[in-house]
């Protein structure tokens, strides 16, 4: 199931919009642009894979992965923001597992990440 259509940053004017305004965190793999939109009530994210880190099957590939990365994790990321994914070279050789332990480490780096939710845990 992709991600939602209000979850999509969709227009360059709006990924503009957060490259100029916004804040960035980063690590070894991706850079997250965010940038706080307080009249809305959940997040919107853009996925930006450079042709430098291959064709377009591995650009494709790395742009599903974030965006099931972050589906499977939505509850977990605050409303209000607008949020851009950049992906860097070491990002192409990834397994999916190691792109979401390090997507998670760039969303908490930026303090956009909330604890799990476990109140129906061991139903």
């Amino acid at each position: 199931m992709p991600l939602e259509k209000k979850n999509r940053l969709t227009k360059r004017e709006y990924f503009d919009k957060v490259y100029r305004r916004g804040k960035s965190a980063a690590n070894h793999q991706f850079v997250l642009y965010y940038m706080v939109q307080p009249q809305q009530q959940s997040f919107r994210l853009g996925v930006s894979v450079s042709k430098k880190l291959g064709n377009a099957v591995v650009r494709n590939r790395i742009r599903r992965m974030l965006k099931e990365i972050v589906r499977l994790n939505a509850s977990r990321i605050p409303g209000g923001y607008d949020l851009i994914l950049i992906a860097r070279k070491p990002a192409a050789e990834m397994a999916y597992h190691e792109m979401e332990k390090s997507v998670l480490h760039v969303l908490k780096r930026a303090s956009l990440l909330q604890r799990p939710d476990r109140t129906n845990k061991g139903d």
